[in-house]
């Protein structure tokens, strides 16, 4: 399957493993490695702290975290998780096929303009689309002293790149982007930006009236195809209380797990977990 494709488990919730590969080329960025093997900013960096982003040094190990505990929402169509910067489709089946996903890392709303939550779908696809800068866009540039053209048409200067999905939330949109190195960020005005091939991938099989569920999940808890439980935490992006319920909801789902034979779970080992905010898959056990 390519990058980010994986079959549905049968067992568990867990797809994709975390390897480690070597720099091949001086010129090598992190953000060049981490699109090679479908991997956002956020997450590269997370994932190699101690490593150079820009000049990490030809031969030097790079740890991938491609492992990923599917969110704990209905799998069907689009499922976007704000706090983990990566959007999953599940596409339709089709007959003789088995059920897969597609997950892919992407960029969200910044401060002051977050994306917002909830279930909407999709609504219309456009390919070579113009972009009318918001009154948002325009007040500031105007500010710099460099007020924006009323359309920006289809080429490099565009930043919707060269697809686009329309939300039914009037001026969001999943899109791609002129500058693909903001991918894994937070730094949109609110929509949901893609590397231009995985937007690509993703418009050219989404069909129109598609589900799209944005969630907000920090905390995911999984189990592998053995049955042993594990904890993914990523960086809050938004405020303590949304910490809290999400906190106050593994902690009912681990109780739950308990309740019906799983292993028994060590809490300590699931604190620290939560504590770091890592983003890696750790076990509880």
């Amino acid at each position: 399957m390519p990058q980010g494709h994986y079959p549905l488990p049968e067992t568990g919730n867990i797809v994709g493993e975390t390897h480690t590969v070597n720099v091949e080329d001086e010129e090598d960025t992190l953000l060049d490695i981490a699109h090679a093997h479908g991997i956002g900013y956020e997450e590269i960096r997370r994932a190699n702290p101690d490593t150079s982003l820009w000049v990490p040094g030809k031969g030097t190990p790079v740890q991938i975290p491609a492992q990923h505990i599917l969110p704990d929402v209905e799998r069907t169509g689009v499922v976007i998780n704000i706090a983990e910067l990566r959007l999953y489709y599940y596409p339709e089946v089709k007959d003789g096929e088995a059920p897969r996903v597609e997950t892919y890392p992407i960029g969200i709303g910044r401060d002051g303009f977050d994306t917002p939550l909830g279930i909407t779908k999709t609504t219309m696809r456009l390919e070579d689309p113009a972009w009318y800068p918001p009154e948002s866009v325009r007040q500031e540039a105007t500010e710099r002293g460099d007020p924006p053209p009323e359309v920006v048409p289809p080429g490099p200067d565009n930043p919707l790149g060269q697809h686009a999905i329309l939300l039914d939330i009037p001026g969001y949109l999943i899109h791609g982007t002129n500058e693909p190195d903001g991918i894994g960020m937070r730094a949109s005005r609110g929509c949901i930006r893609m590397h231009p091939d995985d937007i690509k991938a993703v418009f050219e099989q989404i069909p129109n009236g598609t589900q799209v569920n944005i969630i907000d999940e920090p905390f995911k808890l999984g189990w592998d195809a053995d049955e042993l439980p594990y904890v993914q935490a990523f960086t809050d992006l938004n405020e303590q209380e949304t910490v809290m319920i999400a906190l106050l909801g593994i902690v009912n789902n681990v109780d739950k797990l308990q309740a019906t034979g799983h292993a028994s779970i060590d809490y300590e080992l699931m604190q620290n977990a939560l504590r770091q905010g890592s983003g890696r898959i750790e076990p509880l056990i």
